[in-house]
């Protein structure tokens, strides 16, 4: 158990990648709520709508959430099974911290390599939305890309911290320090 029975916090902060997420995703925020607000009181002062409101705000709601995953990462914002860390010691919970952020970068890899794909299929057939914008799909898509690439190389981040941290450890346990 580590001295204080919390789990072992890392000592990585966000790095230029995280930040630019971050504003991006405030950004997505502030345009989706601006959005809506209008289209609010156009319909309660005008009786009128834009008809656009719902599919922006839902490019932003995607940008939000795909921007915020670096941003979680780097943060130790997602779940984790606390009541088991907390019995390890510092060294075990790194270590399952590495077997974790590996197996999250083998999916997020795979999902980014489909996210391109997917993009690449909308740029190709020319796909649009079936609304009044007509938005070339490739657009709002390569928001899943952005941030699932930003998500790997978050992971990556940590998990080069992680390694370190073990390696460090393992000399010392040779030295004798």
């Amino acid at each position: 158990m580590t001295e204080s029975g919390q789990p072992f916090k890392r000592d990585i902060s966000e790095g230029a990648v995280e930040k630019a997420c971050r504003y991006l995703g405030a950004l997505a925020l502030m345009v989706m709520v601006l959005v809506v607000s209008i289209d609010i009181v156009t319909r309660w002062a005008f009786n009128f709508s834009f008809e656009v409101s719902d599919e922006v705000a839902a490019y932003m709601l995607v940008a939000i959430t795909f921007l915020g995953l670096s941003v979680s990462h780097a943060n130790d914002a997602f779940h984790r099974v606390e009541f088991i860390q907390v019995h390890l010691s510092r060294r075990a919970q790194v270590a399952s911290r590495v077997v974790f952020e590996v197996l999250s970068l083998l999916f997020s890899l795979v999902f980014l390599w489909q996210f391109v794909r997917l993009v690449m299929s909308s740029w190709r057939f020319g796909d649009r939305a079936p609304t009044y914008l007509e938005t070339p799909l490739w657009l709002p898509r390569s928001l899943l890309v952005i941030g699932m690439a930003a998500l790997c190389f978050s992971l990556c981040r940590s998990l080069i911290a992680d390694v370190g941290y073990l390696w460090r450890q393992s000399g010392r346990r040779s030295h004798g320090v």
